[in-house]
């Protein structure tokens, strides 16, 4: 796929930070004393140290400004100590062209993830919440929930949840469910035993039936504070050798707007819909009395 344009103001930037501008300050910088030595009039001299001067400033001005916006990446110290040079230079420049282009995207406010990428960037991301000491410590999760089994196997996501609630924080965590899954014996019985692993975790738990909700509510994402944004645009499977993500870290108060949306508020709240589903399906599932047509009803009235 082409790379999108550049703008005006990136192809700029890209042109004062190119090796060939540097290359002809560097060469007026030595030109211009040599010139002034050469000299015998002093005020062409006078003039020609001033010139040096501001070469010499602007070159200072440009290197810390350099090593500000760019991430200097260290070079192979000996290119022929490698048993097939040619082999190892192409590797590492296809290993950097693919660091700098993820580089590029963080640097505009978003990354994607991919596979097994996706759960170990999403600890990080809530470990960085909890060092970063960001406000509001919370997570406000909404799970497009298919297989329950599927999230009881996050183990290091779940802890690290866990550690940021004993550290005082916050999670809050939406199930957003098919209305036909939820009237399944096997799927409710996976389900209600989830949300217990994480409601003794001090999670508080929601649900919200997908066919109610509308379809931009309906997305797999977890708002970090209000700082970043993970949304699931493939879910993955149980090992993750599957599935893709999305980091944003721009505009994440519209993501926070439609979680709150979705969760609502009062009598009709997430936690209200789940206690209500509770009610009527664990008695059920402990009796072994399932009724699929009653459970039916029950959730059209949530």
């Amino acid at each position: 796929m082409p790379a999108p344009p550049r703008n005006p103001a990136a192809r700029t930037f890209d042109a004062l930070a190119s090796p060939a501008l540097t290359n002809l300050l560097a060469l007026a910088g030595i030109i211009t004393p040599v010139i002034a030595w050469a000299s015998s009039r002093t005020g062409v001299k006078n003039a020609l140290i001033i010139v040096e001067t501001a070469l010499v400033l602007v070159l200072a001005g440009t290197h810390l400004w350099l090593r500000k916006r760019y991430i200097t990446l260290r070079r192979a110290n000996n290119l022929k100590s490698m048993d097939d040079s040619q082999y190892y230079d192409l590797v590492r420049a296809q290993l950097e062209r693919e660091l700098i282009s993820d580089y590029d995207e963080i640097a505009n406010g978003h990354l994607r993830v991919y596979a097994s990428n996706v759960p170990r960037l999403s600890v990080m991301l809530v470990k960085t919440l909890l060092e970063s000491q960001s406000e509001p410590q919370r997570l406000l999760a909404a799970d497009l929930t298919t297989d329950p089994t599927l999230l009881t196997r996050r183990r290091e996501y779940f802890t690290a949840n866990r550690q940021l609630i004993e550290a005082g924080g916050e999670v809050r965590r939406l199930f957003i469910v098919h209305r036909d899954d939820l009237a399944r014996e096997s799927f409710a019985r996976d389900l209600l035993t989830l949300i217990s692993q994480h409601r003794q975790a001090g999670v508080t738990c929601g649900l919200a039936v997908r066919e109610a909700l509308r379809p931009e509510q309906a997305v797999d994402y977890i708002v970090f504070a209000a700082a970043a944004v993970l949304v699931e645009e493939e879910q993955g499977d149980a090992d993750y050798t599957r599935g893709r993500s999305s980091v944003h870290f721009k505009s994440i108060s519209r993501w926070q707007e439609r979680f709150e949306a979705a969760w609502g508020h009062g009598a009709d709240a997430a936690p209200m819909a789940l206690q209500n589903y509770e009610i009527l399906a664990r008695p059920m599932l402990d009796s072994s009395t399932w009724d699929t047509d009653r459970i039916k009803q029950g959730i059209d009235s949530l």
